[in-house]
């Protein structure tokens, strides 16, 4: 069956990447705001019997959803057969359930609302907090991917003599498998308490590392305090300036500035979210799972709105 590809602003990039790899064809579209802000959606390809791929990664997810849902119903209208939308950074994973009495479990009702408009979905590194799977909020197949390989391999093909460093215990899982896969060493922070606000923080068996260069693997780079105050720490105990490495650059505020500020050497992020610090493709990645959702027979959306 035939495919067309439709991005939203600011992922072109990563969609022609798929498109080409896809031998998809790349639809055309009309956005813009009226006067009054609302949004204004044209779809200028003919879509009727094709599968639909709609790119568009929800990083300030607000000001993305509704020319995206008023895309994917447009689409729908006009005739396609299936619309499977890649959101290499998924939002609205942290709210998973309510933590004071009369908060909204944001999670659960993007869920709905995306699933209401999507016949599938591909994600990287959903950051998944008390739930197992995407499955259990989601009603629409889902292909969640991990960039942990294209991680490895790019330490391992750019970085010499690398130790990776996690910033806590939470993180050995994560950062155990990267360095497995880069044939590296690693180690994670132990921290001390010798007070209420005492607190020592080393590096163990530091001076196995010395001559190594230091990589802070994280899934997400937001405000980045975490891997700011771990720069600092190395910075410390002598080490080399560290490489700091993220799946999703979401950078809030002055986040990169203040990290590259902080002492870190250089930041690498992945392309799931468009930033100058992009030196990973993830789309290697996401071209199989949406071979495997495509074919699938999924069933046609249904309005909930219809009886």
């Amino acid at each position: 069956m035939r495919r067309i590809l439709f991005t939203l602003p600011g992922n072109e990039g990563l969609a022609t990447a798929i498109a080409t790899a896809m031998d998809a064809e790349q639809g055309a579209l009309s956005l813009r705001h009226f006067p009054d802000g609302e949004s204004y959606v044209r779809i200028l390809s003919d879509v009727k019997g094709k599968q639909a791929i709609v790119v568009c990664t929800l990083h300030r997810p607000d000001e993305k959803l509704l020319p995206l849902m008023y895309l994917c119903r447009a689409l729908k209208d006009l005739g396609a057969t299936t619309i499977t939308l890649v959101a290499p950074y998924l939002s609205y994973m942290r709210q998973d359930k309510a933590f004071q009495p009369g908060e909204a479990v944001t999670s659960a009702y993007f869920a709905a609302l995306l699933s209401s408009f999507t016949d599938g979905l591909v994600t990287i590194d959903p950051h998944l907090h008390r739930r197992s799977t995407l499955q259990e909020i989601y009603t629409v197949p889902c292909e969640v991917l991990h960039a942990s390989s294209l991680i490895s391999a790019w330490i391992k093909k750019h970085v010499k003599e690398p130790v990776l460093i996690g910033p806590d215990s939470e993180s050995e899982q994560w950062v155990s498998v990267v360095a497995h896969d880069a044939d590296a060493p690693f180690t994670v922070l132990e921290k001390t308490r010798l007070g209420d606000a005492d607190v020592r923080v080393t590096v163990p068996h530091v001076e196995r590392y010395a001559d190594r260069t230091p990589v802070l693997v994280d899934d997400i780079i937001s405000t980045a305090r975490t891997m700011i105050e771990t720069v600092g720490h190395l910075k410390a105990m002598g080490l080399k300036a560290p490489w700091c490495i993220g799946t999703h650059g979401v950078f809030a505020g002055r986040a990169y500035e203040d990290l590259l500020a902080a002492g870190a050497a250089r930041v690498i992020t992945c392309n799931t979210i468009p930033h100058s610090s992009n030196a990973i493709d993830v789309s290697s990645l996401i071209v199989p799972a949406l071979e495997h959702l495509l074919k699938e027979k999924h069933l046609p959306i249904t309005d909930p709105t219809q009886p």
